[in-house]
């Protein structure tokens, strides 16, 4: 969702950096493109780990969270990624179901999705926080969504902009297209194992067709 549908990394980079340095912690706002995926307690622990040298407390956790939640409703309400809308639309006509897999929890995601893409996605082949106990790069979360959609691995397209989400997608078995809409390198997504990259939305959905036709 964050990168792919919505243009909001760069606020959750800017929260987690603010957060983090709110309880005494370091984070780059870069550093945070390479946990996007990742539940917040495991990225808290992560940090926390490495420079106080212990996991944080399930306060703490919450705590900071909480701070980052805060800081990031705070700011402007990102829009739809470029391009995705469109690319949505050609999805749909050739007959293919998009299925969200996030790692948000957030109650109001799928009035969200429906303002924003309106017909695009079904509330029960959604895959939230809610829905399993690993997030990403666990590959629990697409396998998921095969489960759900009832479909196997060789039926499905992972489409991400992480490293941590390319990962899991590999690991389910699935054909994982990176779409590289942050500041990382290629290679970061490459060597996570991505069978395809594109640099945008709209660079995928202008090669739609012919990347289509070599996976049909």
């Amino acid at each position: 969702m964050d990168g792919v549908l919505f243009d909001s990394m760069k606020n959750h980079a800017t929260a987690w950096h603010e957060a983090m340095k709110h309880h005494g912690m370091h984070m780059t706002r870069e550093e945070a493109y390479l946990h996007e995926g990742r539940t917040g307690a495991a990225t808290i622990n992560i940090v926390s780990t490495r420079q106080r040298h212990r996991e944080a407390t399930a306060a703490e956790i919450e705590r900071i969270y909480q701070t980052k939640s805060d800081i990031f409703n705070s700011l402007p309400t990102a829009g739809r990624m470029e391009g995705a809308w469109e690319l949505l639309q050609k999805v749909k006509a050739d007959g293919l179901q998009p299925i969200v897999v996030t790692g948000s929890g957030q109650k109001s995601l799928l009035e969200r999705l429906n303002q924003n893409f309106p017909g695009m996605f079904r509330a029960e082949w959604m895959v939230t926080a809610f829905d399993v106990k690993h997030g990403k790069p666990n590959p629990e979360p697409y396998l998921m969504a095969l489960k759900k959609a009832g479909i196997s691995a060789n039926e499905a397209i992972v489409v991400e902009n992480a490293p941590m989400g390319v990962q899991a997608g590999v690991a389910a078995g699935i054909f994982t297209v990176a779409v590289n809409t942050g500041p990382l390198p290629d290679e970061v997504l490459l060597e996570q194992g991505a069978h395809l990259l594109f640099h945008s939305m709209t660079d995928f959905c202008e090669k739609w067709e012919k990347f289509f036709q070599s996976i049909k």
